[in-house]
């Protein structure tokens, strides 16, 4: 049993953006009340340094079983208009064909729910008879009532259905809270009651946008807000011995994400609930950042080794989250058989996965105005992927990539070092791109003796970086010889190792040398027995024990690759998984993403990892919901015109979302929001206060820069030079 609470702190914070430092996104405390007893939680999964699976039971949902034995099952939904029974039979069979195996169906209203019948028929006309359907239930108990009659599952969403949300402030009695429970059992139990009499599957959806106030006021918008959201109707259905039930717990932000799933899986375990879990991280938006965004959620709960079906919620058609969803899941697979061979016990890492918190390190100064410390951005390191002997193509490389982006620059270039033949090619690069970038990092191939370096090379702001393997006498000499050195000459050594070496002879040595506030953690490769992330959670873990407080280096290496395919998003998805994990853990002070050999590429995925995990901002944060039959404007061309119009405004969030259902709730950190009020109609938001409404649709986004400007938000963009 892995004790958490013994090691952390009850806290619980959830974040915004700091207005002061806009790069970096602050933590602000929730309402008392709010705040996990991570003391009293028992584990939320097996193992933290290796993916074992979660055991659940299943949940049929039709004929297709969930959780269980079964594998992670791949879900999408519909973005057509319910009632156009032709257009949504096309859009469900069009998802089936290219593997979704789940597919969820908005019911609004009445009208919408009764359209589910002829829908049902039709796919099942189809040939598709056992490809389960998802009613999607907004608001109204009599739409879930007549959809549960037609589909195989109905999804409720318990912060509004028969709940209140008007975002008004009131403080519950104890009497008052118990006297909206009962109320809140009598309105949900007639549709579960008929659930069970006809064999429905329900999924209890909680989105971060749609607490109910009666939650808001004592548990406050925080992920501990969530969980007791979805128990309270977990419980009505377990008083009426109803178990086939789903659970999820979406947000946008996929920290808040994380936080409430590992919650909610902690919680339901004191409670002995085993219920499958749906993965989703809401309103991701669309391109890059959505699937990193997505991969950065439901990765790091798969490497948790919860999940049991999933959704990549993408601002495009719907077909296309589909092959995102099987790219997760396969991995997850590998993942998790390789995690089988659990030992009996194993010592718990020193993080709280209840609570963000970023790791204290000891402070260093690599250049001017490149502080490395718990209270700056993650800073951004970039492999030349070239040899040294190619220096003048690297440098075309790195200003290229300044040029193209000024809030994107390569603060670290990482170089190999092969031996001294290679000094003076070392020499000349730094030469030229020292006014340019603000440090370099040399990996150390090989043998390497310092006396040899020249004068000029170790003059220049430089980590060395080294792979110890073996931890012993010849380990510990070199690592004390390259301290000395990098001490004697301003630089830092980036050791390389695994927890299991630094739980050796090595690890105290390094503690105890004279120079260990020069040391950088880093690992390119994980032990055999752990993935990527259990790895590093490991090396952190000897290190705390230790007491050396050295900034850790994220390197993304094709060591850490779980399924190797040679194409970008593959690439991207991996890396978001691995990264974005130890990121929403409060561990990482740099970054490299050493598999995209693509130079400009790789800055950006690097730089967008870090946005999508809220560590750093360097652009416009965009939150924005997928589509679906409630939508009241075209989100994907929508979406569209205003990045083009307000995608360089760096440390601004904006949200756009097609209807009212999660709108306000979900911009809970949002600067501005975009809202669809009526058909073709626009309302505006600051927070989530809405100040102008029924904008007509052509004129909106030009209002939305206007309320900008005038909110002192607003910047000019900068021409980028194209190349003809």
């Amino acid at each position: 049993m892995l004790g958490w609470g013994i090691l952390f702190p009850t806290a619980l914070a959830f974040r915004t953006r700091s207005r002061a430092h806009p790069h970096l996104f602050a933590m602000s405390v929730p309402p008392s009340g709010s705040q996990p007893d991570a003391a009293a939680l028992p584990p939320y999964c097996a193992s933290r340094f290796r993916a074992v699976r979660r055991p659940t039971r299943e949940v049929k949902v039709g004929v297709v079983g969930v959780g269980g034995a079964n594998p992670l099952r791949v879900q999408s939904m519909t973005t057509t208009l319910t009632q156009d029974v032709a257009a949504t039979v096309r859009q469900t069979i069009a998802l089936a064909e290219v593997g979704c195996e789940i597919v969820r169906i908005t019911a609004p209203n009445k009208e919408a729910a009764r359209a589910l019948k002829d829908i049902r028929a039709q796919v099942t006309a189809a040939g598709w008879g056992e490809l389960p359907l998802v009613a999607d239930i907004h608001f109204l108990p009599s739409a879930a009532m007549e959809a549960v009659e037609h589909v195989e599952k109905v999804r409720v969403n318990p912060g509004n259905y028969a709940d209140k949300k008007k975002f008004a402030v009131k403080e519950y009695s104890d009497h008052e809270y118990e006297a909206e429970l009962e109320r809140l059992h009598e309105a949900f139990s007639p549709l579960v009651l008929r659930a069970k009499e006809l064999g429905r599957a329900l999924r209890i959806g909680t989105n971060h946008g749609s607490l109910s106030d009666r939650l808001m006021n004592r548990y406050g918008d925080s992920p501990m807000g969530m969980v007791e959201s979805a128990l309270e109707f977990i419980r009505i259905c377990q008083s009426h011995g109803f178990h086939d039930i789903v659970l999820s717990m979406k947000a946008s932000n996929p920290k808040v994400m994380i936080e409430a799933y590992r919650l909610a899986v902690a919680k339901m375990n004191a409670e002995n609930m085993f219920y499958p879990l749906h993965l989703g991280v809401t309103e991701a938006g669309e391109g890059e950042d959505a699937r990193i965004k997505s991969a950065i959620g439901i990765g790091t709960i798969l490497m948790d080794g919860l999940g049991d079906t999933i959704r990549v919620s993408l601002t495009e058609d719907s077909v296309y989250e589909v092959p995102v969803c099987q790219d997760l899941a396969k991995r997850a697979h590998a993942i998790w058989e390789r995690g089988k061979d659990l030992p009996e016990h194993e010592a718990p890492d020193q993080i709280n996965p209840f609570a963000y918190t970023r790791r204290p390190v000891t402070p260093i100064t690599l250049s001017e105005k490149c502080e490395v410390s718990r209270e700056q951005p993650p800073r951004v390191i970039i492999p030349a992927g070239r040899p040294l002997a190619d220096h003048a193509e690297t440098v075309k490389d790195v200003l290229k990539a300044h040029a193209r982006n000024k809030d994107a620059k390569v603060e670290g270039l990482l170089v190999t070092l092969n031996g001294s033949s290679e000094h003076a090619s070392l020499a000349t690069l730094q030469k030229i791109l020292a006014p340019t970038i603000k440090f370099f990092v040399v990996d150390l191939v090989g043998s390497f003796d310092v006396n040899t370096m020249p004068a000029s090379v170790a003059s220049t702001p430089t980590i060395w970086a080294r792979r110890f393997e073996k931890g012993d006498a010849a380990d510990i000499a070199s690592a004390s010889a390259l301290l000395k050195f990098a001490a004697r000459t301003g630089g830092y050594l980036a050791v390389d190792t695994t927890g299991a070496v630094l739980a050796s002879e090595f690890g105290p040595a390094l503690a105890r040398h004279a120079h260990h506030d020069r040391l950088i953690l880093t690992q390119s490769a994980p032990e055999a027995h752990t993935h990527a992330v259990g790895g590093y959670r490991a090396l952190m873990r000897e290190a705390g024990k230790l007491g050396l407080a050295a900034p850790l280096w994220i390197r993304h290496t094709a060591q850490q690759v779980v399924i190797a395919e040679n194409f970008f998003t593959a690439r991207l998805l991996e890396a978001s998984m691995v990264a974005g994990n130890l990121l929403c853990d409060g561990l990482g002070d740099f970054l490299s993403v050493e598999t995209e050999p693509s130079f400009e590429k790789a800055v950006m995925l690097t730089y967008n990892i870090l946005q999508g995990a809220r560590t750093r901002s360097t652009k416009t944060e965009f939150v924005a919901c997928p589509s679906c039959g409630r939508t009241l404007f075209d989100l994907q061309t929508t979406t569209q015109r205003i990045k083009g119009r307000t995608g360089h405004l760096k440390g601004v969030t904006i949200a756009v979302m097609g209807c009212i259902v999660n709108g306000p709730g979900e911009m809970a950190d949002a600067d501005f929001g975009y809202v669809g009020g009526a058909p073709a109609k626009v309302n505006l938001y600051v927070g989530k206060e809405c100040v102008k409404y029924n904008i007509p649709e052509d004129e909106a986004v030009d209002r939305l820069v206007d309320l900008i400007r005038e909110h002192g938000k607003w910047v000019d963009a900068e021409l980028v030079p194209v190349e003809v």
